[in-house]
């Protein structure tokens, strides 16, 4: 069945901030761990991640883009809810969720 209306209706947006940081993310214990701990800590990267949220029951959660750069992932963001606003429901999908 095929459900027709503004993709405001089904869908928001969200931008998420992620660790992305290589190294895991716990203290060294000699008394537990065989090996030295690193020289160096790693420095710290995050990310930030675009997410499409379904309003159904389910929430489901689809990443959309990722960027490592805050002003890029917020100018991006921006434009999907620019489209979220003015295409329906059948458009939205196939633009950003890739369904046909």
């Amino acid at each position: 069945m095929k459900i027709i209306g503004p993709a405001c209706e089904f869908y928001r947006v969200r931008l998420t901030s992620v660790d992305a940081t290589a190294e895991p993310d716990f203290e060294w214990r000699e008394d537990i761990l065989y090996r030295t701990p690193p020289t160096e800590m790693p420095e710290e990267r995050t990310e930030w991640v675009v997410e499409v949220v379904t309003l159904d029951e389910a929430e489901e959660v689809t990443r959309v883009s990722r960027f490592n750069d805050h002003e890029a992932a917020r100018a991006f963001l921006d434009s999907v809810e620019e489209d979220l606003r003015e295409l329906t429901k059948s458009q939205f999908e196939a633009r950003h969720l890739g369904v046909e």
